[in-house]
Formats: structure tokens, C-alpha cells, sequence
């Protein structure tokens, strides 16, 4: 099949790689502008941009999608499907119903839930024991169109979004596998979403990071799982600012919320506000590495019981 793929993070390279080993003709690649990162400011590509180059792919970086300029280019392309895979950009109807097959896509959540930028985080955040991957029809409204197929997996206790975004990835490219083989044979069906069950997953901002240790040491734990790797969670401690990358829960204790119990060898225990305790096993300082806690402690001794 003919197809338009767009899409920008590592969650979408998966969902190209797996079109191309399927022999599918990708007449094009839309993928978001290079941008400044790190502290040199060095131009750097997208991940679907480095994947495709390496395929020898034509890649297209269009700065803006309603100046007639990007659906002139995928006129010319002429797809007979669009793909899109977190592409990070709102497409105009225009484009949508430029491929004679339609425009899908590949959406990290079981939709009607999780609506938006950051389902995988947003899943985690609010402890979630199950998601999945959801391939839809694209519409006018921001991920509301009708669902081809859904597929789920477990979120595991411990694993934290980056983690699960790398399988949701793989379970994405077979749930468009699947979803392509249907559309090409005609069998394809198209179930409308229930509107009212819908719940949205805004884009993560620094004001989720500070950690509050008067909530429950599994909120707090699923804090740090779903800010992986950014912004991350954050806490005081004797005065410094960390960023904290992995805890566990720990036991029972009658210790006033934010009370350090323990700051050892295991790391840092501290007491939260539903009478259990959180271990905080890694960390960064800022302007240091991220390491174990036990060896930040080593040169950073905190007072316990305070």
C-alpha cells in the first residue's frame, strides 16, 4: 500500500519500522522541524527523521499545515493511506481527506480515555493498572474519531512511562499491522467512540514535579514512575533540590508526613500521609548525575527523624 506516514518521537519510529518491513511503499515522511536541544543548542533530528534518512525515505518537515503548502505536498505525494504516529500537530479536515483510504491513527491509550498529549504519563499518574493502544479514524476533534481495533497490556508496579511507552510501541505496530490488513481486504469496521466516557491527558508541565508527602506513598510513587524522563519528580532535601528517578513503597509508620526515617545504605525512607513510607532508591542533585541514593548520601549526609 502507498502510504503518508507522519509522526516525531521514538513511540512513532516503531510504527514506521514496522510499515516498511511489510513492504508498504512509504511515498513520504512528515516529521516535526529540527530544534535546539541540550546545553549547546545543536540542531537535532527528530527520531523519525534519523530512522528514515537511514532508509533512504523523503522526509518533509512542513513548518506550518493550514497555508496550503502541506496539502499541496500530499496531493503530490498521492497516498492511498496516512498514517500518523504522535506527530505532534493538529491536522485540517483538508488533509484528512486527501488519501482515498482516509488518514489513522496510532493513539497510546484505550480511547475514549486519555484523550490528548500524554496518555502513557497520564495513565501512570493516576494508577492505572491496565492501557493499551487504540487505532482510530482521524477527525476534526482531537482523537475522537471512529476505533478500528484495541489492543491492552498490563502497566507492571514498578515500570515506569518511558519503560511502558516502549512496549506500547511494539503493541502499537502489531495493533496497525492488523489494522492495515483489514483495510486493504475490506473487512474494516469502524465503531464510533462513546463521547461521554471521555477523559483527557494534557501535556506535562514543571508544576506536576514537586512532591507532596502528605498523599499516599503509592501516589507518590506513581508520581515518579509517570514524570519519567520529563520533567521528573522533585523534592527538598536539606535545603537542595533533586530530581527523584525511583522509589518503592515501604511499611507502615506512625511518622508525621515527610519525616525522614531512614538514609542509608537502601537509600531514603520517608514517611507519607497515609501512615506508609516511600523508598528513594535514585536521584540527581542539580547540576549533578543521576545516581543511587546511597552514594548521594555518602557526600550528602541528611539528618534522620527530621
Amino acid at each position: 500500500m502507498r502510504i503518508l506516514f507522519m509522526g516525531t518521537p521514538e513511540f512513532a519510529v516503531e510504527q514506521l519500522r514496522r510499515l516498511v518491513e511489510k513492504g508498504h511503499e512509504i511515498c513520504g515522511v512528515f516529521t516535526q522541524p529540527d530544534k535546539p536541544r541540550n546545553r549547546g543548542m545543536k540542531m537535532t533530528f527528530s527520531p523519525v527523521k534519523e530512522y528514515a534518512l537511514t532508509r533512504g525515505l523523503a522526509v518533509y518537515q512542513p513548518v506550518k499545515m493550514r497555508d496550503g503548502n502541506a496539502l499541496a505536498l500530499v496531493q503530490e505525494l498521492q497516498p492511498e493511506l496516512i498514517v500518523v504516529a504522535a506527530y505532534g500537530r493538529i491536522l485540517p479536515e483538508d488533509i484528512l481527506a486527501a488519501a482515498p483510504l482516509g488518514a489513522i491513527n496510532v493513539h497510546s491509550s484505550v480511547l475514549p480515555k486519555y484523550r490528548g498529549a500524554a496518555p502513557i504519563n497520564w495513565a501512570i499518574l493516576d494508577g492505572l493498572k491496565e492501557t493499551g493502544v487504540t487505532i482510530m479514524y482521524m477527525a476534526k476533534e482531537l482523537d475522537a474519531g471512529d476505533i478500528i481495533c484495541v489492543k491492552k497490556l498490563e502497566i507492571l508496579p514498578d515500570e515506569n512511562a518511558q519503560e511502558l511507552t516502549q512496549r506500547l510501541a511494539l503493541l502499537g505496530a502489531d495493533a496497525l499491522e492488523e489494522a492495515i490488513g483489514q483495510i486493504a481486504d475490506g473487512t474494516v469496521k469502524r465503531t464510533p467512540q462513546d463521547h461521554s466516557a471521555f477523559t483527557y491527558a494534557p501535556m506535562l508541565s514543571k508544576e506536576l514535579s514537586p512532591m507532596d508527602w502528605t498523599r499516599s506513598a503509592q501516589a507518590l510513587h506513581d508520581q515518579v514512575r509517570g514524570l519519567i524522563p520529563w520533567p521528573c519528580a522533585s523534592m527538598e532535601l536539606a535545603g537542595k533540590k533533586v530530581k527523584v528517578f525511583k522509589t518503592k513503597p515501604g511499611g507502615e509508620t506512625a511518622a508525621e508526613a515527610g519525616t525522614i526515617l531512614t538514609a542509608g545504605k537502601q537509600g531514603l525512607e520517608i514517611a507519607c500521609g497515609d501512615g506508609r513510607s516511600l523508598w528513594i532508591t535514585e536521584l540527581q542533585a542539580e547540576g549533578g548525575k543521576r545516581m543511587a541514593a546511597a552514594d548521594y548520601l555518602r557526600g550528602h549526609p541528611v539528618e534522620v527523624g527530621k
